[in-house]
Protein backbone atom coordinates (compact mmCIF):
# COMPACT_ATOMS: atom_id res chain seq x y z
CA UNK A 1 0.00 0.00 0.00
CA UNK A 2 2.82 2.48 0.73
CA UNK A 3 4.47 2.00 -3.05
CA UNK A 4 0.41 2.54 -4.35
CA UNK A 5 -0.01 5.74 -1.85
CA UNK A 6 3.79 7.18 -2.54
CA UNK A 7 3.26 8.52 -6.26
CA UNK A 8 -0.52 9.57 -5.47
CA UNK A 9 0.54 11.30 -2.09
CA UNK A 10 2.90 13.31 -4.43
CA UNK A 11 0.55 14.26 -6.61
CA UNK A 12 -2.00 15.42 -4.28
CA UNK A 13 1.20 17.14 -2.37
CA UNK A 14 1.22 19.71 -5.49
CA UNK A 15 -2.22 21.25 -4.60
CA UNK A 16 -0.74 22.66 -1.46
CA UNK A 17 1.53 24.51 -3.75
CA UNK A 18 5.34 25.10 -4.48
CA UNK A 19 7.95 27.87 -4.85
CA UNK A 20 9.21 28.92 -7.47
CA UNK A 21 12.08 27.28 -8.62
CA UNK A 22 14.96 28.27 -11.84
CA UNK A 23 14.53 25.31 -13.84
CA UNK A 24 18.67 23.82 -14.48
CA UNK A 25 20.52 24.14 -17.71
CA UNK A 26 19.73 20.65 -18.88
CA UNK A 27 16.15 20.82 -18.59
CA UNK A 28 16.10 23.81 -21.56
CA UNK A 29 18.75 21.73 -23.54
CA UNK A 30 16.16 18.92 -23.70
CA UNK A 31 13.72 21.53 -24.52
CA UNK A 32 16.03 22.86 -27.49
CA UNK A 33 16.16 18.62 -28.75
CA UNK A 34 12.53 18.46 -28.87
CA UNK A 35 11.98 21.52 -30.84
CA UNK A 36 14.54 19.44 -33.37
CA UNK A 37 12.50 16.34 -32.97
CA UNK A 38 9.14 17.68 -33.90
CA UNK A 39 10.32 19.49 -36.56
CA UNK A 40 11.28 16.45 -38.28
CA UNK A 41 7.78 14.99 -37.50
CA UNK A 42 5.77 17.58 -39.45
CA UNK A 43 8.44 18.48 -41.86
CA UNK A 44 6.89 16.21 -45.00
CA UNK A 45 3.60 18.03 -44.53
CA UNK A 46 5.39 21.20 -45.96
CA UNK A 47 6.90 19.68 -48.88
CA UNK A 48 4.50 16.44 -49.44
CA UNK A 49 4.23 17.65 -53.63
CA UNK A 50 8.09 17.58 -53.71
CA UNK A 51 8.70 14.92 -51.81
CA UNK A 52 5.69 12.63 -53.71
CA UNK A 53 7.56 13.45 -56.91
CA UNK A 54 11.10 13.01 -56.10
CA UNK A 55 10.13 9.45 -54.92
CA UNK A 56 7.76 9.14 -57.93
CA UNK A 57 4.72 8.22 -55.44
CA UNK A 58 1.45 10.18 -55.07
CA UNK A 59 0.79 12.71 -53.19
CA UNK A 60 -1.47 10.36 -50.71
CA UNK A 61 1.29 8.05 -50.42
CA UNK A 62 3.74 10.22 -49.42
CA UNK A 63 1.64 11.54 -46.75
CA UNK A 64 2.46 8.05 -45.26
CA UNK A 65 5.20 9.18 -44.03
CA UNK A 66 4.00 11.54 -42.06
CA UNK A 67 1.88 8.38 -40.76
CA UNK A 68 5.39 6.26 -40.49
CA UNK A 69 7.18 8.74 -37.83
CA UNK A 70 3.28 8.97 -35.99
CA UNK A 71 3.33 5.12 -35.68
CA UNK A 72 6.91 4.59 -34.99
CA UNK A 73 6.43 7.07 -31.47
CA UNK A 74 3.64 5.08 -30.33
CA UNK A 75 5.20 1.77 -30.62
CA UNK A 76 8.79 2.96 -29.85
CA UNK A 77 8.14 5.41 -26.79
CA UNK A 78 6.88 2.29 -24.52
CA UNK A 79 8.76 -0.61 -26.13
CA UNK A 80 12.24 1.53 -26.88
CA UNK A 81 11.97 3.08 -23.08
CA UNK A 82 12.24 -0.30 -21.61
CA UNK A 83 14.78 -2.16 -23.84
CA UNK A 84 17.18 1.00 -22.84
CA UNK A 85 16.42 0.48 -19.32
CA UNK A 86 19.65 -0.19 -17.91
CA UNK A 87 21.21 2.51 -19.77
CA UNK A 88 21.94 6.04 -18.09
CA UNK A 89 19.22 8.23 -19.42
CA UNK A 90 22.39 10.02 -21.29
CA UNK A 91 23.63 7.37 -23.31
CA UNK A 92 20.05 6.66 -23.90
CA UNK A 93 19.78 10.25 -25.41
CA UNK A 94 22.43 10.00 -27.52
CA UNK A 95 21.78 7.07 -28.74
CA UNK A 96 18.69 8.21 -29.69
CA UNK A 97 19.78 10.95 -31.36
CA UNK A 98 22.49 9.23 -33.56
CA UNK A 99 19.43 6.62 -34.46
CA UNK A 100 17.41 9.70 -35.52
CA UNK A 101 20.21 10.82 -37.17
CA UNK A 102 21.21 7.84 -39.21
CA UNK A 103 17.03 7.51 -40.36
CA UNK A 104 17.49 10.79 -41.69
CA UNK A 105 20.83 10.20 -43.69
CA UNK A 106 19.38 6.98 -45.09
CA UNK A 107 16.30 8.56 -46.62
CA UNK A 108 18.05 11.58 -47.97
CA UNK A 109 20.25 9.25 -49.89
CA UNK A 110 17.39 6.97 -51.33
CA UNK A 111 14.85 7.30 -54.30
CA UNK A 112 13.20 3.89 -52.55
CA UNK A 113 9.75 4.84 -51.28
CA UNK A 114 10.37 1.76 -48.94
CA UNK A 115 13.10 2.63 -47.14
CA UNK A 116 11.65 6.14 -46.78
CA UNK A 117 8.41 4.62 -44.81
CA UNK A 118 11.32 2.26 -43.04
CA UNK A 119 14.24 5.33 -41.86
CA UNK A 120 10.86 7.62 -40.73
CA UNK A 121 8.93 4.86 -38.82
CA UNK A 122 12.70 4.38 -36.94
CA UNK A 123 12.99 7.58 -36.77
CA UNK A 124 9.28 8.22 -35.00
CA UNK A 125 10.56 5.32 -32.53
CA UNK A 126 13.69 7.01 -31.29
CA UNK A 127 11.62 10.40 -30.65
CA UNK A 128 9.33 8.77 -28.94
CA UNK A 129 12.09 7.02 -26.39
CA UNK A 130 13.71 10.88 -26.01
CA UNK A 131 10.16 11.79 -24.73
CA UNK A 132 9.79 8.95 -22.55
CA UNK A 133 13.24 9.43 -21.26
CA UNK A 134 13.86 12.70 -21.77
CA UNK A 135 10.69 13.73 -19.85
CA UNK A 136 11.88 11.58 -16.88
CA UNK A 137 14.88 13.49 -16.84
CA UNK A 138 13.87 16.51 -17.03
CA UNK A 139 11.76 16.00 -14.25
CA UNK A 140 14.01 14.42 -12.11
CA UNK A 141 16.91 17.45 -12.64
CA UNK A 142 13.78 20.06 -11.64
CA UNK A 143 12.81 18.50 -9.04
CA UNK A 144 9.00 17.84 -7.59
CA UNK A 145 7.92 21.18 -7.25
CA UNK A 146 8.92 22.18 -10.97
CA UNK A 147 8.34 18.83 -12.92
CA UNK A 148 5.47 19.77 -14.72
CA UNK A 149 6.86 23.40 -15.78
CA UNK A 150 9.87 21.21 -16.80
CA UNK A 151 7.84 18.83 -18.83
CA UNK A 152 6.26 21.92 -20.40
CA UNK A 153 9.29 23.27 -21.88
CA UNK A 154 9.55 19.98 -23.80
CA UNK A 155 6.27 20.38 -24.67
CA UNK A 156 6.97 24.02 -25.66
CA UNK A 157 9.91 22.86 -27.97
CA UNK A 158 7.29 20.55 -29.92
CA UNK A 159 4.52 23.53 -30.33
CA UNK A 160 8.00 25.80 -31.44
CA UNK A 161 8.71 23.48 -34.01
CA UNK A 162 5.08 23.55 -35.54
CA UNK A 163 5.15 27.13 -35.37
CA UNK A 164 8.84 28.00 -36.97
CA UNK A 165 10.50 24.44 -37.48
CA UNK A 166 8.16 22.96 -40.08
CA UNK A 167 7.97 26.53 -41.97
CA UNK A 168 11.41 27.58 -41.62
CA UNK A 169 12.14 23.76 -42.79
CA UNK A 170 9.58 24.34 -45.66
CA UNK A 171 11.50 27.14 -46.84
CA UNK A 172 14.93 25.79 -46.76
CA UNK A 173 13.32 22.50 -48.89
CA UNK A 174 12.02 25.18 -51.64
CA UNK A 175 15.37 27.08 -52.17
CA UNK A 176 18.21 24.25 -51.86
CA UNK A 177 15.99 21.20 -52.75
CA UNK A 178 13.74 19.13 -50.79
CA UNK A 179 16.07 16.73 -49.36
CA UNK A 180 17.91 19.86 -47.69
CA UNK A 181 16.29 19.57 -44.58
CA UNK A 182 16.81 16.21 -43.54
CA UNK A 183 19.93 16.74 -44.42
CA UNK A 184 19.61 19.50 -41.83
CA UNK A 185 17.84 17.69 -39.38
CA UNK A 186 20.46 14.89 -39.62
CA UNK A 187 23.75 17.20 -39.00
CA UNK A 188 21.42 19.14 -36.07
CA UNK A 189 21.51 15.89 -34.38
CA UNK A 190 24.99 15.23 -34.45
CA UNK A 191 25.20 18.20 -33.10
CA UNK A 192 22.93 17.74 -30.12
CA UNK A 193 23.67 14.52 -29.59
CA UNK A 194 27.52 16.02 -28.61
CA UNK A 195 26.05 18.47 -26.25
CA UNK A 196 24.12 15.96 -24.28
CA UNK A 197 27.05 13.98 -24.24
CA UNK A 198 29.06 16.66 -22.67
CA UNK A 199 26.32 18.05 -20.78
CA UNK A 200 23.92 15.87 -19.06
CA UNK A 201 24.58 14.05 -16.11
CA UNK A 202 26.08 10.14 -16.68
CA UNK A 203 24.82 8.13 -13.81
CA UNK A 204 22.17 5.77 -14.57
CA UNK A 205 18.48 5.23 -13.55
CA UNK A 206 17.81 4.35 -9.52
CA UNK A 207 17.86 0.17 -8.82
CA UNK A 208 14.21 0.74 -8.58
CA UNK A 209 14.14 1.01 -12.18
CA UNK A 210 13.82 -2.59 -13.45
CA UNK A 211 10.86 -3.96 -15.47
CA UNK A 212 8.94 -6.04 -12.97
CA UNK A 213 9.37 -2.29 -11.34
CA UNK A 214 7.88 -0.56 -13.71
CA UNK A 215 5.02 -3.21 -14.71
CA UNK A 216 3.94 -3.07 -11.34
CA UNK A 217 3.85 0.83 -11.44
CA UNK A 218 0.89 0.47 -13.73
CA UNK A 219 -1.69 -1.03 -11.56
CA UNK A 220 -3.28 1.97 -10.47
CA UNK A 221 -6.16 3.12 -11.49
CA UNK A 222 -6.10 6.79 -11.49
CA UNK A 223 -3.00 6.09 -14.19
CA UNK A 224 -5.37 5.21 -16.48
CA UNK A 225 -7.80 7.47 -16.21
CA UNK A 226 -5.14 9.94 -16.86
CA UNK A 227 -3.70 8.08 -20.20
CA UNK A 228 -7.40 7.51 -21.53
CA UNK A 229 -7.96 11.33 -20.62
CA UNK A 230 -4.64 11.43 -22.86
CA UNK A 231 -5.89 10.04 -25.65
CA UNK A 232 -9.10 12.31 -25.58
CA UNK A 233 -7.54 15.58 -25.03
CA UNK A 234 -6.27 15.70 -28.35
CA UNK A 235 -8.49 14.22 -30.29
CA UNK A 236 -10.48 16.13 -28.94
CA UNK A 237 -8.52 19.56 -30.97
CA UNK A 238 -6.99 17.49 -33.81
CA UNK A 239 -10.62 16.85 -34.99
CA UNK A 240 -10.49 20.40 -35.94
CA UNK A 241 -7.37 21.71 -36.46
CA UNK A 242 -6.67 18.98 -38.42
CA UNK A 243 -9.02 20.48 -41.23
CA UNK A 244 -8.61 23.94 -40.55
CA UNK A 245 -7.85 25.24 -44.17
CA UNK A 246 -11.93 23.94 -45.37
CA UNK A 247 -13.28 24.87 -41.81
CA UNK A 248 -11.63 28.76 -42.32
CA UNK A 249 -12.21 29.11 -46.46
CA UNK A 250 -15.62 26.68 -47.20
CA UNK A 251 -17.60 27.81 -43.73
CA UNK A 252 -16.05 31.49 -42.62
CA UNK A 253 -15.68 32.54 -46.00
CA UNK A 254 -12.00 33.65 -45.85
CA UNK A 255 -9.56 33.76 -48.46
CA UNK A 256 -6.86 31.18 -48.38
CA UNK A 257 -4.12 33.53 -47.91
CA UNK A 258 -5.35 34.17 -44.22
CA UNK A 259 -4.93 30.42 -43.32
CA UNK A 260 -1.25 30.51 -42.04
CA UNK A 261 -1.92 33.55 -40.72
CA UNK A 262 -4.36 31.73 -38.54
CA UNK A 263 -2.52 29.18 -38.03
CA UNK A 264 0.64 30.78 -36.98
CA UNK A 265 -1.94 32.92 -34.32
CA UNK A 266 -3.02 29.04 -33.10
CA UNK A 267 0.42 27.65 -32.46
CA UNK A 268 1.99 31.19 -31.02
CA UNK A 269 -1.18 31.10 -28.88
CA UNK A 270 -0.10 27.56 -27.88
CA UNK A 271 3.33 28.28 -27.06
CA UNK A 272 1.52 30.30 -24.08
CA UNK A 273 -0.50 27.81 -23.39
CA UNK A 274 1.83 25.05 -22.60
CA UNK A 275 3.86 28.04 -20.48
CA UNK A 276 0.95 28.25 -18.19
CA UNK A 277 0.28 24.92 -18.11
CA UNK A 278 4.20 24.26 -16.59
CA UNK A 279 3.65 27.60 -14.42
CA UNK A 280 0.47 26.50 -13.09
CA UNK A 281 0.21 22.59 -12.81
CA UNK A 282 2.86 22.30 -10.57
CA UNK A 283 0.61 23.65 -7.66
CA UNK A 284 -2.40 21.34 -8.82
CA UNK A 285 -2.10 19.39 -12.16
CA UNK A 286 -6.12 18.33 -12.37
CA UNK A 287 -6.77 22.33 -10.72
CA UNK A 288 -5.76 23.06 -13.97
CA UNK A 289 -5.94 20.19 -16.40
CA UNK A 290 -9.68 19.36 -15.85
CA UNK A 291 -10.56 23.48 -16.32
CA UNK A 292 -8.37 24.10 -19.47
CA UNK A 293 -9.86 20.74 -21.15
CA UNK A 294 -13.19 22.43 -20.17
CA UNK A 295 -12.69 25.39 -22.26
CA UNK A 296 -11.92 23.40 -24.98
CA UNK A 297 -15.37 21.76 -25.14
CA UNK A 298 -16.54 25.34 -24.55
CA UNK A 299 -14.27 26.88 -27.87
CA UNK A 300 -15.31 24.06 -29.89
CA UNK A 301 -19.04 24.39 -28.75
CA UNK A 302 -18.64 28.02 -30.08
CA UNK A 303 -17.26 26.94 -33.55
CA UNK A 304 -20.52 24.36 -33.66
CA UNK A 305 -22.71 27.77 -33.17
CA UNK A 306 -20.52 30.37 -34.77
CA UNK A 307 -18.09 29.50 -36.74
CA UNK A 308 -19.63 30.64 -39.98
CA UNK A 309 -18.40 34.46 -38.54
CA UNK A 310 -15.42 34.95 -40.66
CA UNK A 311 -14.14 37.10 -37.03
CA UNK A 312 -15.43 34.51 -34.53
CA UNK A 313 -13.73 31.85 -36.49
CA UNK A 314 -10.20 33.59 -36.41
CA UNK A 315 -10.55 34.00 -32.57
CA UNK A 316 -12.19 30.69 -31.61
CA UNK A 317 -9.19 29.53 -33.44
CA UNK A 318 -6.74 31.29 -31.82
CA UNK A 319 -8.24 30.40 -28.65
CA UNK A 320 -8.59 26.88 -29.16
CA UNK A 321 -4.70 27.13 -29.54
CA UNK A 322 -4.13 28.33 -26.30
CA UNK A 323 -5.75 26.21 -24.32
CA UNK A 324 -5.56 22.92 -26.16
CA UNK A 325 -1.60 23.25 -25.07
CA UNK A 326 -2.20 23.79 -21.40
CA UNK A 327 -2.96 20.10 -20.07
CA UNK A 328 -0.42 17.98 -22.00
CA UNK A 329 2.68 18.77 -20.10
CA UNK A 330 0.52 18.34 -17.13
CA UNK A 331 -0.76 14.94 -18.05
CA UNK A 332 2.89 13.56 -18.93
CA UNK A 333 4.39 15.19 -15.68
CA UNK A 334 1.70 13.79 -13.27
CA UNK A 335 1.93 9.80 -15.20
CA UNK A 336 5.43 10.22 -13.71
CA UNK A 337 4.16 11.56 -10.18
CA UNK A 338 1.86 8.59 -9.99
CA UNK A 339 4.02 5.96 -10.55
CA UNK A 340 7.73 7.99 -8.81
CA UNK A 341 10.16 6.49 -8.74
CA UNK A 342 10.06 3.62 -11.22
CA UNK A 343 8.08 6.36 -13.80
CA UNK A 344 9.66 5.76 -17.34
CA UNK A 345 6.77 3.05 -18.70
CA UNK A 346 3.95 5.52 -17.06
CA UNK A 347 5.31 8.33 -18.92
CA UNK A 348 6.28 6.49 -22.39
CA UNK A 349 2.62 5.15 -22.28
CA UNK A 350 1.09 8.36 -22.03
CA UNK A 351 3.33 9.80 -24.53
CA UNK A 352 1.70 6.82 -26.93
CA UNK A 353 -1.42 7.72 -25.62
CA UNK A 354 -0.94 11.56 -26.93
CA UNK A 355 -0.55 9.82 -30.16
CA UNK A 356 -3.04 7.61 -30.80
CA UNK A 357 -5.25 10.57 -29.94
CA UNK A 358 -3.71 12.60 -32.51
CA UNK A 359 -4.34 9.99 -34.89
CA UNK A 360 -7.98 9.47 -33.72
CA UNK A 361 -8.74 13.25 -34.37
CA UNK A 362 -7.38 13.27 -37.93
CA UNK A 363 -9.41 10.00 -38.76
CA UNK A 364 -12.47 11.07 -37.22
CA UNK A 365 -12.31 14.76 -38.37
CA UNK A 366 -12.07 13.58 -41.59
CA UNK A 367 -15.24 11.16 -41.24
CA UNK A 368 -17.39 14.06 -39.73
CA UNK A 369 -16.65 15.95 -42.72
CA UNK A 370 -18.07 13.15 -44.80
CA UNK A 371 -21.16 13.19 -42.82
CA UNK A 372 -24.64 14.84 -43.01
CA UNK A 373 -22.88 17.23 -40.87
CA UNK A 374 -20.73 18.78 -43.11
CA UNK A 375 -18.55 21.66 -41.97
CA UNK A 376 -20.47 21.61 -38.19
CA UNK A 377 -19.17 18.13 -37.65
CA UNK A 378 -15.48 18.44 -36.34
CA UNK A 379 -16.07 21.06 -34.25
CA UNK A 380 -19.41 19.49 -32.72
CA UNK A 381 -17.18 15.81 -32.38
CA UNK A 382 -14.77 17.72 -30.91
CA UNK A 383 -16.91 19.01 -28.10
CA UNK A 384 -18.20 15.65 -26.98
CA UNK A 385 -14.71 14.20 -26.99
CA UNK A 386 -13.48 17.15 -24.37
CA UNK A 387 -16.96 16.52 -22.41
CA UNK A 388 -15.54 13.09 -22.23
CA UNK A 389 -11.62 13.99 -21.13
CA UNK A 390 -13.33 16.47 -18.70
CA UNK A 391 -15.10 13.19 -16.94
CA UNK A 392 -12.08 11.03 -17.52
CA UNK A 393 -9.70 13.91 -15.90
CA UNK A 394 -12.11 14.38 -13.16
CA UNK A 395 -12.73 10.59 -12.24
CA UNK A 396 -8.77 10.56 -11.81
CA UNK A 397 -8.26 13.80 -9.34
CA UNK A 398 -11.39 12.15 -7.18
CA UNK A 399 -9.38 8.81 -7.39
CA UNK A 400 -5.95 10.27 -6.71
CA UNK A 401 -7.43 12.09 -3.31
CA UNK A 402 -9.33 8.88 -2.48
CA UNK A 403 -6.06 7.02 -2.43
CA UNK A 404 -4.16 9.55 -0.72
CA UNK A 405 -6.60 9.88 2.12
CA UNK A 406 -5.20 6.60 4.02
CA UNK A 407 -1.66 7.22 3.18
CA UNK A 408 -2.01 10.88 5.50
CA UNK A 409 -3.63 8.76 8.66
CA UNK A 410 -0.84 8.30 11.64
CA UNK A 411 -0.39 4.49 12.28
Amino acid sequence: MAATTRGVSTVAAHADGSRRTKLPGPVRLLGAVAFLMGTAEMIVSGLLPEVAHGLHVTDGDAGLLITAFAVGMIIGAPVMSMATLRLPPRATLVIALLVFMAGHVAAALSDDFRVWLVARFVCGAVTGTFWAVGAVLAAAAAGPAASVRATAVIAGGLTLANVLGVPIGTALGQWLGWRSPFWTLAALAVTAAAVLAFTLPGSARGAASTLTAEMASLRKRPLWLVHLGAVLLPASFVCVYGYVAPLLTDRAGLAAAAVPPVMLGYGTAGILGAVAGGRFGDRGPFRVAIPSVAMIAVVLAALTLWGADSVAAVVLFVLLGAVAMVAQPVLIATAGQLTAPTNTLAIALTVSSLNVGIALGSWSGGAMLSSPLGLRGPSLLGTGIAALAVIALALAATSVRRSARPAARPH
